[in-house]
């Protein structure tokens, strides 16, 4: 393979391991060095410099602001591309002086800063740090951060996608001078500083090559949901002041032509995948914008990379906006960086090891910060999994891969969970009976293992042989050693189900403003419903607590968030004058220091009788006694009593959308019961008297363990639909929205309450 540029589909791959432009032996940092510290004030450490007691060198103003401002869009380049094309490529006369880059040359400069949060979008942040442990790592930029894995991991497959049906790869070499390339092309369309760049569509290389590269180029990445309206777009592109965004195809571009006039700031449109169906000066293909920027001198790059700084925002991720609009969510590069590397230690990542699937929404935080930046920091490889993955192909690429870590919401777990169930009820008696056998001993070995016993039962080796391997092959994570579930609260019953096949599945928690995780659970470290312990470094307190323990969730840390842009008023909501950041949820520790998550404050119900009550213990525990339920609800927000708002499990069609037709789970339950119906509108129509019986049965056990009789369930409906992220009851991770559901179903939860109202 030579120097040439290959260019399908609209992502570049080339051999650069001879362009003296990039790289020699020892990686070349092709950036003016960033300011070394005062030796007086730093002291060295194995990892370059700690910053003691949270101290900030002040930076030299000029080089902080050496970065262009405003520069007018270019002119629209001709459309043909031929595939012998160079892309990123530079002339000898634009090479700059390389400086060898070894980890013990990164030096850190902070930008000048007073406060722990500000909801300015260019203005920077004082770093929780300490001095010393994990908290006194020294602080760095994502641009030094990919430039570190580049160094000791450069041939390494940093990016694996599917072309024509085979896989194809980008090394780390090959993925930093894409983004290089993108970060010259966003400055040749006008980027301006601290600016955002929208990225709308699915997980694919172009989403991280233009994610990265706006960074590099001095912009602010912001995310946004697939599943907007043109409306939720034209919210976060113009409240990040969007320059540019990149769409993934017609469907996507055709939301924001729609906004277009509402949004003063852009400058131009990229569309990363298709061709284009229209023609204008602000509209660009994947390959023509990457080539947009070969004239912009590396210099000019170099000088906007060296004027990052690690205290300054460099992405925004978008809340779901359940209970309003979104908040822009303002995270450092200090923040990913260090977020990274503790997040990591604690998981047990291993470098150069890693093989990951990126198929959760990169708008969202747990995705994002584990699929490109976790990866990055640890130079694993990660695979993109197909737009159809959660309709259906997800374990297809599954097995293709065998990824070494797998990140799942618990939805995703729970699916997993129903298609093994319906594939038991077609097996042989015989098979059952060895599967139940075998499911005894994993449920029982793993529990040993949790509490730390690490007792081996009888006929363990054999349930192995027969089962667990087989169960582990055929999901393809028989190479996983972490079966993560974070983003929703996932039920007791899909945990021990897990457990039972020797999967067990380790709980995390955090949430945006805490840069994705706070607490992780692994192999050696976990309890059944916790959520674990958290990072070291980090800090957790349970503000007012109750006489159980139960209180408001508190965390501090480098990983906490800058603030929310232009949104002082909230920020300050989320941030107390100490700078501990709350997060709305109710916990407890154990004697162990595990966190167990009890509730969110937003989410209790407090009943016309005064009466706080967690919906979602009341909710999983009727899932658990009756598993043809899919979605549970529970209502009672200032009124007399509970009810529910219940779903029936059912098929879900190539588009992800419920049908109407039963589940095998619940055809089987119907079967056994001597129901002949097979839609769900069948057993609402007719009321099925076995359905509604065994529902009403689950509930009353379920009332029977109730600690007041305020906290009993006492009507229900079946609702027509299963629950969806079409049909806007769950978000993009299929996340309750109870507000929402609660507006759709007005009419029927008014239904309850009149008739227990009639005398």
């Amino acid at each position: 393979m030579n120097n040439d540029l290959e260019i399908s589909s609209g992502l570049a791959v080339m051999d650069i391991s001879n362009d003296s432009t990039a790289f020699s032996n020892s990686v070349l940092l092709v950036e003016e060095p960033i300011i070394t510290p005062d030796s007086s004030k730093d002291k060295p450490t194995g990892n370059g410099f700690v910053i003691e007691n949270g101290d900030c060198p002040a930076s030299s103003p000029e080089k902080h602001e050496a970065h262009p401002s405003s520069i007018t869009a270019p002119a629209k380049p001709p459309r043909t591309l031929s595939a012998g094309d160079e892309a990123s490529h530079q002339s000898p006369a634009e090479e700059p002086k390389a400086i060898p880059l070894s980890s013990s040359s990164l030096a850190t400069t902070l930008a000048p800063a007073e406060h722990l949060w500000t909801t300015d979008r260019d203005k920077a942040v004082r770093l929780r740090m300490e001095g010393s442990g994990p908290a006194a790592e020294t602080p760095i930029t994502t641009h030094q951060m990919f430039l570190e894995t580049v160094e000791n991991n450069g041939d390494h497959p940093a990016l694996a996608f599917k072309r024509d049906g085979q896989w194809v790869t980008l090394t780390y070499r090959q993925y930093y001078e894409q983004c290089r390339a993108a970060a010259k092309s966003f400055l040749k369309l006008g980027l301006e500083r601290f600016h955002g760049v929208g990225l709308l569509g699915f997980n694919t290389p172009e989403w991280f090559i233009a994610n990265i590269g706006c960074i590099f180029a001095g912009g602010l990445a912001a995310g946004i949901y697939t599943t907007n309206s043109p409306e939720a777009c034209q919210y976060v592109a113009a409240n990040c002041e969007a320059n540019v965004l990149v769409v993934e195809d017609k469907k996507q571009l055709d939301k924001i032509l729609q906004v277009k006039d509402q949004l003063p700031h852009l400058k131009a449109i990229v569309q990363y995948k298709g061709e284009l169906h229209q023609k204008a000066s602000f509209l660009y293909t994947w390959d023509e914008f990457m080539k947009l920027g070969e004239d912009v001198p590396i210099e000019q790059l170099n000088a906007v990379i060296s004027s990052l700084r690690a205290n300054e925002c460099c992405t925004l991720i978008y809340t779901s906006g359940t209970t309003g609009n979104p908040k822009g969510v303002m995270l450092s590069h200090d923040n990913i960086t260090w977020t990274t590397l503790a997040a990591g230690k604690m998981a047990g990542l291993n470098y150069a090891e890693e093989v990951l699937i990126s198929y959760l929404p990169l708008s969202h935080a747990a995705a994002q910060v584990n699929d490109v930046w976790l990866c990055m920091r640890y130079a694993g490889t990660v695979y993109f999994a197909q737009p159809d993955a959660l309709k259906g192909s997800l374990g297809t690429t599954l097995k293709e891969v065998r990824p070494t870590s797998f990140l799942g919401v618990p939805r995703v777990w729970e699916k997993m969970q129903e298609k093994m169930r319906a594939a038991g009820v077609k097996a042989s008696p015989m098979r059952r009976r060895v599967a139940d056998w075998a499911k005894s001993i994993g449920l029982q070995y793993n529990y040993s293992a949790m509490n730390g016993d690490n007792a081996v039962p009888w006929g363990f080796t054999l349930a192995n042989s027969l089962v667990f391997k087989k169960v582990r092959a055929a999901l393809g994570l028989d190479r996983c050693r972490l079966c993560l579930t974070g983003a929703a609260p996932i039920t007791k019953e899909t945990l021990d189900y897990f457990m039972s096949l020797n999967l067990p599945l380790m709980e995390l928690y955090g949430m945006s403003e805490s840069s994705g995780p706070h607490t992780i659970s692994v192999p050696n470290a976990f309890r059944l419903s916790s959520c674990g312990k958290e990072m070291a470094g980090c800090k957790t307190k349970l503000e007012n607590p109750d006489e159980d323990g139960n209180g408001e969730i508190c965390f501090w840390g480098r990983h906490v968030f800058m603030g929310y842009l232009n949104m002082p008023d909230k920020t300050t909501e989320a941030l107390d004058e100490d700078g501990w950041l709350h997060s709305g949820d109710l916990g407890r520790h154990d004697q162990h220091e595990f966190l167990f998550i009890t509730g969110r404050i937003k989410e209790l119900i407090i009943t016309a009788g005064g009466e706080n009550i967690p919906p979602v213990p009341i909710e999983d525990a009727l899932r658990a006694e009756i598993p043809i339920i899919s979605n549970a609800m529970l209502i009672g927000d200032k009124l007399k009593f509970l009810s529910m708002l219940l779903t029936l499990k059912c098929v879900v069609d190539d588009n992800g959308e419920p049908t109407d037709d039963l589940s095998p789970e619940t055809l089987d339950f119907c079967r056994r019961n001597n129901v002949t119906a097979t839609k769900v509108s069948e057993i609402i129509a007719n009321k099925e008297p076995a359905v509604y019986q065994a529902i009403q049965e689950a509930l009353e056990r379920v009332n029977a363990k109730a600690t007041s009789r305020a906290q009993t369930v006492q009507k229900w409906v079946i609702l027509e639909q299963d629950f969806s992220i079409s049909g806007g009851e769950l978000g993009p991770t299929m996340k309750l929205r109870r507000p929402i559901v609660v507006k759709m179903y007005q009419e029927k939860i008014n239904e309850m309450y009149e008739v227990s109202d009639k005398p």
